[in-house]
């Protein structure tokens, strides 16, 4: 049977960038004060739990990153990733180097080597700082692809299960003792929410089974625990308090929500077109931080606050669709057949 493309997925892919703008917006800019100058309290207790939505990203990531490496096809993986994230990053990190010598200064500052080093891709392990502090969870994202490779290199994708169950216990032991050396190898802090999205694509690819719902609770157990763990740092990093029902409340949430589009319980969801919305969010996501606040900087307490907020909402969302139809998805084809001519004349002229 043919399934059909879970279009709710650019749903919740779209829910999840706003939860993460409101966070950084409504928040985090202010709440340290190192970054935003102009607070907004009104939402700010709520918009303090967005940065919830990069772990409904995780999960996201995982559905789709295995539905992608089901054709078991390294090469054909390797394009579609290629493809997906580097034209977009391209893009909005240029854009967030060229803003950020415009109008950045005093607070903010970017170098050449920082710009280049963060084109690559590579700064993580180069020890370079991201030019947009959002650039964190690509590289955990970089990290889950490699070990997909590794699988799909060795043409082993059937035994994924087998390893995602060794992930998620190296995972919860790693987190338990503090191993960090482990932890930042296989990203054990996230993990768990990358095995559930995984898991839940065999779920929905292949009806569920009573181990595979031994290891969805288990990686509900991993991530409730990471997320209380995380929000105690939060609490001391920007002086708040979190409710960590709330916290455990809404992961719950997010695995229940995927349970329901794993077993086709969210069709009529999915029978709307929800594929414009979810273009958007991956340049949304790379743009909106540091370009938002730099603005933020400059209007205000010129500009109302409440105007300046939902102001530079609609600004990010609309330059984000801009930048995917006009500048990504022109990029993202020619390099899709640039790198398939490529693979193609390798394969022809292999001895």
């Amino acid at each position: 049977m043919i399934k059909r493309r879970l279009k709710e997925l650019d749903l919740l892919r779209f829910l999840a960038a706003i939860a993460v703008v409101f966070f950084h917006y409504a928040f985090r800019g202010y709440a340290k004060g190192d970054m935003s100058t102009m607070p907004y309290p009104l939402l700010a207790e709520p918009a303090k739990y967005g940065y919830l939505g990069v772990e409904l990203f995780f999960m996201i990531s995982g559905f789709v990153i295995l539905m992608t490496a089901s054709s078991n096809n390294l090469r054909v993986f390797f394009i579609s990733r290629v493809v997906r994230i580097c034209p977009a990053f391209w893009v909005c990190c240029t854009l967030t180097y060229l803003i950020t010598l415009a109008i950045g200064q005093p607070r903010y500052t970017a170098d050449v080597y920082q710009y280049i080093a963060n084109m690559t891709l590579l700064s993580d392990w180069m020890g370079v700082p991201p030019i947009d502090g959002v650039y964190w969870s690509l590289f955990a994202e970089i990290k889950f692809y490699l070990m997909i490779s590794i699988v799909l290199g060795f043409k082993k994708i059937e035994k994924i299960e087998t390893y995602l169950v060794i992930w998620l216990l190296v995972s919860a032991l790693a987190e338990i003792f503090i191993w960090e050396k482990m932890r930042s190898i296989l990203v054990t802090d996230y993990a768990a929410y990358f095995i559930a999205g995984a898991t839940f694509y065999m779920i929905w690819a292949k009806g569920i089974t009573k181990a595979r719902m031994l290891l969805l609770a288990g990686a509900l157990a991993l991530a409730c625990y990471t997320a209380i763990v995380w929000a105690l740092l939060l609490e001391s990093k920007y002086a708040t308090e979190y409710n960590l029902l709330i916290v455990c409340s809404l992961i719950v949430l997010f695995f229940i929500t995927f349970l329901l589009v794993a077993t086709n319980k969210t069709a009529a969801i999915g029978a709307l077109d929800w594929t414009a919305l979810g273009a958007l969010t991956y340049p949304l996501y790379l743009i909106h931080q540091m370009i938002g606040f730099m603005i933020f900087n400059i209007a205000y307490p010129a500009v109302n606050p409440h105007l300046l907020l939902w102001g530079t909402i609609a600004l990010m969302i609309a330059a984000s669709h801009v930048i995917h139809k006009k500048i990504e998805t022109p990029i993202a084809r020619f390099m899709k057949k640039l790198l398939s001519m490529s693979f193609k004349r390798v394969e022809v002229n292999k001895p």
